[in-house]
């Protein structure tokens, strides 16, 4: 797949320390052409890890250009509180206001928790690609939790993915290979809810894989 961004959005306010890469861009984008013939009203939506709010709000954006109907509700999962003024930001320039839109300041791991109710129609995720001992940690604490899963694991991802989508929701979800570490991720993912969720690959970018995740 194309590693150029051909559908500009707008100009989105993020921390100078750590800038969004292409890759939530394109998460967004090939998520809106495949669920472009798919109703949204009435549903619910909910973007994971999802720092400035790119993908979610790109998403949106997408789909409001289009003339396609928008969820009811659209939450934005994010652990970094530092994110919210930026998010807050990107939030008014988008002029959406057609969805209730949440920047909601908590880790993905309280989705796999018991008392967890809300349940989302689709999910999206550009989560960290890292395990601490994939590389070497940085000296800012913040870009280590943008880069590495520091704040909980992959495992609470999947888990929290599972608990939280609808049985006929979809999630699509950005992750990526270690051959160097001995890390293939959809093996690891199969482990984990190999017995609950449908994994598949619709294609990469850059050696990221972009998965479709469904109830099985």
């Amino acid at each position: 797949m194309s590693t150029v961004n051909f559908h500009f959005t707008f100009n989105y306010s993020q921390p100078e320390e750590y800038r969004f890469s292409h890759d939530s861009v394109f998460l967004a984008r090939q998520a809106f052409e495949i669920s472009a013939g798919t109703s949204l009203e009435g549903k619910r939506a909910l973007d994971i890890g999802a720092g400035s709010g790119i993908v979610g709000l790109d998403f949106l954006f997408h789909r409001k250009m289009a003339g396609l109907t928008l969820p009811l509700l659209f939450d934005f999962l994010e652990i970094q509180e530092v994110y919210r003024p930026h998010f807050e930001v990107n939030r008014e320039a988008s002029g959406l206001v057609e969805s209730e839109i949440n920047f909601v300041h908590q880790n993905y791991e309280a989705l796999s928790q018991p008392g967890y109710f809300q349940k989302y129609d689709l999910i999206m995720a550009n989560p960290p690609y890292f395990l601490t001992a994939h590389g070497l940690l940085s000296p800012s604490d913040f870009k280590n939790r943008c880069r590495f899963f520091i704040d909980s694991d992959f495992s609470a991802l999947l888990l929290g993915i599972n608990n939280s989508l609808t049985p006929s929701g979809e999630a699509y979800i950005l992750l990526k290979d270690l051959p160097q570490h001995g890390w293939n991720v959809l093996a690891e993912a199969e482990k984990v809810c190999g017995d609950k969720l449908k994994f598949e690959t619709l294609g990469d970018i850059r050696g990221t894989l972009f998965i479709r995740i469904k109830k099985l």
